[in-house]
Formats: C-alpha cells, structure tokens, sequence
C-alpha cells in the first residue's frame, strides 16, 4: 500500500542528484578576477587572446587559479587581491599600449569559486542583484523628437527621391520640423503628387490646401507610425547598450524601458562610474567609401607607399592596410535593415542590406559607375575608423543589395548586428545616477541569507515537536525545496535580488503548508479508527487536491505578477512561481517518498510518531458523564 515502486525512488535520487549540483556553485563565494574584453566592435576575443593572456601572467610570475574563455571575455581567477591588481597592470601595459584609442579593455571582477569539474557540468552560481552586490544604476531619457525629426528628414528625401523618379515637375520638398511641406506650381502635377504619398508613404497624412497658384501638401507622420518608430527608436538603443556594456564585464546587467521614453540600466558589480558613463554614451557611425584602386593606391597599400592625395589608409579586422577614398558615399543613417542570410545559389554566408530611398538611388549610382571595384564598409568609433570589410561590387546595387565572399556563419551575425545596432537610433542623456556600494551589498545578503535561516530554523523546531517524525520528514522535505528552488535559479542563471530573497522566505512557508496538510489529515484518519497504513495512504490521497487546488491559485497571482509587474516586483514573482512548483514535489512527491521508505516496511504497523493524535469522546461516553 505505502510502497513505491524502484522508479520513483530513481526519479527521486537523480532529482536530489541534479539539485545538488547546481546548488554547490551558490556556497563557494567569489574569488578576484581580471576580465579582458574587446573595446571595439573589430576586435574578436579568442583562444588566441587566452593564449596571450596566460604567457603574460607567466611571464610575470603570476599563478592564476583559473582562466577561462567566453563569448565575450577571458577572466583570470586569483587566490588574492594583490595577485588581482598586479595582473591587472601587466594586461593592461600590454593590451592598451595606447589608452587614448584602446582595443580592449582590461577590468577588475569578481568570478565564482566553484571548481573546474561544477564549470565544465555549466553548474554557475545565481547571478546577484544591484542591491546585493553594488554598482551604479542610472536613468536614461531618449530624445525621441529628435528620433521623429530625424525620420521626418528620411521621409522628406525619400519623397524628392519619389518625385524625380516619376518625373514630377515643379514641386519643392521643405521639412519644418516633423512637418514636412510639399509646394507645387504645376497643376497637372498635383494629383501625381498625391497619388505617390498616398501609394508610398502609408505612415504619413497629407492635408491640401490652395494657396494662391501653387498647391501645398502639408505632410505629418500618422500618430500610429511616430509611436512604431519612438518603440523602434527605443528599442535599437536598449539592443545598442546591452552591446556595449558587455565591454564593462558585467554578469547581468538589467537594461529596461521605463514609461515612454526613458531606459533604465542597472550595472552590478561595477563601481567605476566614470567608464560606465563612457561606455553608456559612446557613438559609433557606419560609412560606406571606395577602395582607391589607382596605382597609387595600390602600391600605398601593398608597399607601405605614401597615401595618395583625397585617400585614407585604415585597417580591417585582420589588421591588413585597406586605402579608402575620403568621399562619403552613404552613412549609417541610410541603413534601414542589416540581416544574415545563405545565398541561394552558392549557399555561403550572406549579409543582406536594405537602404532608404537616398542611399538606394546613391548605390545605384556608384555601383554603375564603379562595377568590380571594391567598396569599404567602415565602422567609426571615438573618431578612430576600422574597415569592416571591402566587399567587390558585382552587380548594380539598388535600395536593396548583399554582402558576401569569404565569411562564415558567425561573421556574418556579427556583421549585420554591427551594421543594424552599431549606433544609436536616437540621442540619450543621463538624468539620474545612484550608486550602491559592495559593502551595503554584503550587509543585504547576510540579513537576506539571516532571514531565510531562522525562518527555516524557526518551522522546523515547531514541525519535529509538534508533529514528531513526520515533522522530521517536512523539515528534510522542506531542505530539498530550497535546494532545488536554488538549483533551478542556477539552472536559468537568474539575478537573486532583496525581493526573491523575501520570496524565498515565503516560498518556505507556502511548501511548509502542504505537509501541514498532509500531516493533519493522517492525524485525522487515525482518530477515525484507520489502522496507521490505511491513515498514512490516506492522508496523502485526500490532503492531494486541497494541496493542487491551493497551489495553483497562488501560482495564478505569481503569474499575474510575472505578466504585469516590473523590476523588483517580477524578480519577486519568478522565485515565487518556482517556489510553488518545487514545493508541489518535495511536500508531496519526495516526502511521501520518505515515509513510504521509514513505515512501507512494516507490515504490521502498530503506531507511527506523528505528534499526540486527540480522539474526541463518543456521543455514548458523553451521555454516560451526563
């Protein structure tokens, strides 16, 4: 009756299995680290770069405990803070020979203890919140008139782009603002005129008036289309900082939209406000100019020869010479789309490219113009340029048009994030700036890790007196939750943050719930006459759906939470939906687990020690006392 089968205890055992080793990497604490990074959109981080690193740490006598390799960054671990800092200073001679224009950056971190077989299980600790751990958070306004004025001009020039395409004489294109005007003297030209903005320009309404000879078109962005391009605008620039602040290091940055117009950036573990300020405000520009294939050019490239007159010399991301043309064909700003693909025919990697009407009609122009001739595409940053690549031009070029040749997959993901987010979509400025020191960190998480502690210590006292045995089985049980609710954190390498460490304390008392159930409704069983077998299957049976019921109300209010709260409250909500989903297995699955274990055994069970079991008098022994 209160025996389960080997499966279930299999399940049970990988389950604790699994929650304990990715809980381990929470209890090894943070060691000193030196983080280095690429400063520059061009510069890749590889084994190369480890490589490097570690000749260098030798070479200074510097024993790290550890050096890994990311996407992003390689981190070397030390045993102390001097180790830390020393190496700090021979990276940084070495990587930043020039801190006016450095190619990466070489920081100062804190990385997990956990030893190299939990890393390479991918068992990594929770990642700690801005008030556990410290570092600054600022507030960020968008300028999202100057977002609109700036469509507005892209409009007003696609709209010269349409006229002189369909031939439409004797009309003039002014912006004034987000208002753009269109004056025309011909009168046969005016329903040609209308016809293209209606069929072209959905985003935009058009009010005609007459005034005196001339017809004037007063042309404004539809209120739906200025909010689509403000969520745009809004949203390139949060993708923007999450790129760069992956420079800074940091483990888990929030990067957030706050009402209509203001991102929200929250930087744990980062106490330098003034590089955060430089990375949060830096611009990078996008140019498109010939290579100067002359003779000149030529030899100024391959042989170090002077750079002829009206050219630049510029590298590319292999460090090779590449002399580019001064003449700005077209900028980042006519660049509307940038996104990686396959060629259809030769099924190489593939980046395609959509331009607005100017940079089409100027692409069309030069691609005629310059047919295979190589074209540079270059990425400007704090006034430093970098070729990205100078593909050949093989075909006339339009609105529309590819890059391809010898690139792979993942450099051609890169290459169309660069070119689609490598600037801002609209102009920011930091209004508000708070910065948490580690020390107030520290102090949170002891009083956090306090609260959740004597909570648990605190119900388990109660449960072993007031229940016994079995009160022992919901304290195991309730010890597996955390562990677990800890474990799945790791798992999703979520942000621990004050409030999921208040949903944790409560997430004890909602798991600590369903064994009091459970518990009462044995009690309740034997004071029936159930024989203690029948009382514990039972008691488990029938307490199962006011437990299902119970839970899943409250699942339902987290969820809501989860859906419609922000910041704090939806790192409240996460812990506490996993919290009611773990509790549902150790309260109910893993105890019963525990019990079946301790009495299954027994066939002839006379007792079980769950605490006094109070037997009320009959209706008979209560007439006999009258």
């Amino acid at each position: 009756m209160n025996r389960y089968p080997v499966w279930k205890y299999t399940i049970i055992v990988v389950v604790l299995l699994v929650g304990l080793i990715y809980a381990l990497p929470n209890f090894f604490g943070e060691a000193p680290a030196v983080q280095v990074s690429s400063a520059k959109a061009t510069v890749k981080i590889d084994a190369g770069t480890q490589a490097r690193v570690t000749e260098l740490l030798k070479t200074a006598s510097l024993t790290p405990d550890l050096i890994t390799l990311d996407a992003n960054s390689v981190r070397a671990r030390f045993a102390t803070t001097d180790d830390q800092l020393k190496a700090r200073d021979t990276l940084q001679r070495a990587f930043v020979p020039d801190p006016s224009d450095p190619p990466y950056v070489v920081a100062l971190n804190l990385v997990s203890r956990s030893p190299a077989w939990l890393s390479a299980l991918h068992a990594f600790p929770m990642y700690l919140g801005l008030d556990l751990r410290g570092g600054v958070d600022f507030l960020l306004q968008v300028d999202m008139k100057g977002a609109i004025d700036k469509k507005a001009e892209s409009f007003a020039n696609d709209i010269r782009s349409g006229l002189r395409d369909k031939n439409i004489r004797g009309a003039a294109v002014s912006r004034n603002g987000q208002t753009i005007e269109l004056r025309i003297r011909d009168a046969a030209a005016v329903g040609p005129a209308r016809d293209l903005i209606r069929d072209q320009f959905a985003d935009l309404a058009v009010a005609e008036n007459q005034d005196g000879t001339e017809t004037r078109f007063v042309v404004t962005i539809k209120p739906e289309a200025a909010r689509r391009l403000q969520d745009a605008a809004l949203k390139q620039n949060i993708t923007t900082l999450h790129n760069r602040i992956n420079e800074l290091g940091v483990a888990e940055p929030v990067i957030q939209q706050q009402g209509l117009d203001r991102i929200v950036v929250q930087l744990p573990g980062v106490q330098d406000v003034a590089k955060a300020k430089d990375i949060l405000g830096r611009t990078a520009t996008l140019e498109m100019r010939m290579v100067d294939e002359t003779a000149e050019g030529r030899a100024a490239e391959t042989g170090g020869g002077p750079v002829p007159f009206g050219s630049e010399k510029f590298l590319d991301r292999e460090g090779r010479t590449v002399i580019v043309k001064k003449q700005v064909l077209v900028t980042g700003e006519n660049l509307t789309d940038a996104q990686p693909g396959f060629d259809s025919q030769t099924q190489q990697p593939k980046v395609d490219l959509t331009m607005d009407a100017k940079g089409g009609r100027i692409m069309r122009d030069v691609s005629r113009e310059n047919f295979r001739k190589r074209m540079a595409i270059l990425i400007f940053e704090k006034g430093k340029g970098e070729v990205l690549t100078a593909p050949s031009i093989n075909g006339e070029l339009g609105n529309r048009f590819q890059i391809s040749g010898a690139m792979n997959v993942v450099e051609a993901n890169d290459l169309a994030l660069l070119l689609r987010a490598g600037s801002l979509a609209a102009p920011m400025e930091i209004i508000q700036e708070r910065t948490i020191g580690p020390s107030l960190g520290a102090d949170n998480i002891q009083k956090g890790f306090n609260s959740v502690m004597w909570g648990f210590a605190a119900i388990m006292v109660f449960m072993c007196v007031y229940y016994m045995l079995f009160g022992l089985f919901s304290s195991i049980a309730l010890a597996v939750n955390l562990m677990l609710l800890v474990a799945i954190l790791s798992m999703l390498q979520a942000t621990l943050t004050l409030p999921g460490i208040a949903a944790m304390a409560l997430a004890i008392g909602v798991a600590i719930d369903s064994n009091v159930l459970i518990n009462e409704r044995i009690r309740e069983e034997l004071r029936s006459g159930a024989s203690p077998q029948a009382a514990i299957h039972a008691g488990y049976d029938r307490a199962w759906g006011t437990i299902l019921d119970s839970n899943v109300t409250t699942l339902i209010a987290g969820i809501a939470l989860l859906a419609f709260g922000s910041g704090p409250v939806r790192g409240f909500a996460v812990v506490h939906c996993l919290g009611i989903v773990t509790s549902m297995f150790s309260a109910v699955f893993f105890s019963r687990g525990l019990v079946n274990f301790w009495y299954g055994r027994k066939k002839k069970l006379k007792s079980v020690s769950i605490g006094t079991v109070w037997r009320p008098e009959t209706e008979n022994t209560v007439a006999n006392a009258k």
